[in-house]
């Protein structure tokens, strides 16, 4: 397909941008169609209560998953694209010390559990669930797989083994669903579905690069790799705060019900964000050559990524804005309605995730990892104090405005730093159709 050509872009990078993100976003969409269908099964067939519990868990470990995973898929990666000759050694120790993360993080999640029992408003999720999800976190230690597609430009057999496992995970849920399974079933298909991917992973390292038997635990790659690696830990630990706390707030301030419903709008209004990544992901080799050859390239092509994010952003938020009281009609039961106007208002924060993913590969290109790392944390400070402030004011409203409100300030958060600041303003430039305008009308 011919793109259309447009002032101020090389439509031959263009065209060689969506090429290379075409068949990932296309995989991706697939297993996305299907994660959503079923989730809307799900919690029709749930109901409210239920999906509420259902979905609790998963918040609640994810801070835990986070640290146990130490930072190291990245720095492995990393490692690997150095130093391939050291693959078994690289990818044994790092297997070792994940699967230790995650043991650690059983006991961390029981005690975290108390914690919340005790000094806050108590969840009306058992224990068992959450520990139950928690093993997640042992599982996904075989997830270090994925480190040696990356650095091998193998990413193909990732995408295969997640839609693989999207499919069987959906054939499972619907099973329980039509054989009018109990919601513990539904618990342990949740960690079912990351023994399917790790298995998936497993099998196509061994079909394409070898034994896992020859992997090796060395203790100086091991010291290595964590004094490494912490920072990016930490990282994740931030970033899944930010996502997830206003889920776990939800539940303490409004209960199961109303979380199970503001799960319905996370879950559509966040399946987008897969688009931005795949996009950056394919660009950013781009982006970095004009960054070593020329300035001036360097400094349109981050222009124009910022433009095309806020371009298929605002279209969604749009598109769903209006669509949504429809389609909670059309998907789901009359429980989960008052959803529709929270969607319409937690879909915009799309945009900022969007701006926020490509100013990410700026920040890294540049080597200001720190102040990703600050920015994050900002987001999650403001995330936190706003939905204690507006969730027992406005409900699920409440924490759809301060979603908003946070993404808003950790993407823009660089405005406020000096060697940054620039990059704000070409945001803020493609947020306000500034640039679009210019690329129309320029002569």
């Amino acid at each position: 397909m011919k793109l259309p050509h447009i002032k101020g872009f090389d439509p031959d990078a263009l065209h060689k941008y969506f090429k290379n993100t075409g068949w990932l976003i296309l995989a991706r969409v697939g297993s996305l169609l299907i994660k959503v269908v079923v989730g809307f099964a799900i919690a029709n067939y749930l109901g409210k209560d239920q999906n509420g519990l259902l979905n609790y868990p998963q918040a609640f470990i994810a801070f835990f998953i986070a640290a146990a995973a130490l930072g190291l898929d990245g720095f492995t990666t990393r490692e690997l694209l150095k130093h391939p000759e050291k693959k078994n050694e690289l990818l044994g120790t790092a297997l070792r010390l994940k699967i230790i993360g995650g043991l650690l993080a059983m006991p961390l999640i029981y005690i975290g559990y108390l914690v919340n029992q005790h000094f806050f408003t108590p969840t009306q999720t058992p224990l068992s669930y959450i520990l139950i999800i928690g093993l997640s976190g042992i599982t996904q230690a075989f997830y270090i797989t994925d480190s040696y597609f990356q650095a091998t430009v193998q990413a193909k057999y990732v995408t295969f083994t997640q839609i693989f496992g999207n499919i069987i995970s959906a054939l499972v849920k619907l099973l329980l669903i039509l054989n009018h399974a109990a919601l513990i079933w539904f618990i342990w298909a949740i960690f079912f579905d990351t023994v399917i991917l790790a298995f998936g992973y497993l099998y196509f390292y061994r079909k394409r690069a070898g034994s896992l038997f020859k992997w090796k635990y060395e203790k100086s790659i091991a010291k290595h790799l964590l004094s490494n690696s912490w920072p990016l830990a930490f990282s994740a630990i931030l970033v899944s705060l930010y996502m997830k706390i206003d889920q776990l707030m939800v539940d303490n301030y409004l209960g199961s019900g109303q979380l199970g419903i503001y799960s319905t709008v996370v879950q559509l209004s966040e399946s987008w964000y897969f688009i931005p990544v795949a996009i950056v992901t394919s660009v950013f080799p781009a982006i970095m050559n004009a960054k070593r050859d020329d300035q001036e390239r360097y400094q349109k092509r981050l222009q124009n990524l910022y433009d095309l994010m806020v371009w298929m952003s605002l279209s969604i938020a749009i598109v769903t804005t209006f669509i949504s009281p429809l389609a909670y009609r059309i998907i789901y039961k009359e429980e989960f309605w008052s959803g529709a106007h929270v969607l319409s208002v937690h879909v915009w924060a799309g945009i900022f995730v969007f701006l926020g993913s490509a100013s990410g590969q700026y920040l890294i290109a540049e080597g200001y990892t720190k102040i990703s790392l600050i920015r994050t944390g900002v987001g999650a400070a403001v995330n936190i104090a706003l939905n204690i402030y507006l969730i027992p004011k406005f409900g699920i409203m409440g924490a759809a405005i301060a979603t908003l409100a946070a993404y808003f300030v950790a993407t823009f958060f660089i405005l406020a730093i000096p060697k940054t600041h620039r990059q704000g303003l070409m945001m803020l430039k493609s947020l306000f159709l500034v640039s679009l305008f210019q690329k129309i009308f320029k002569r």
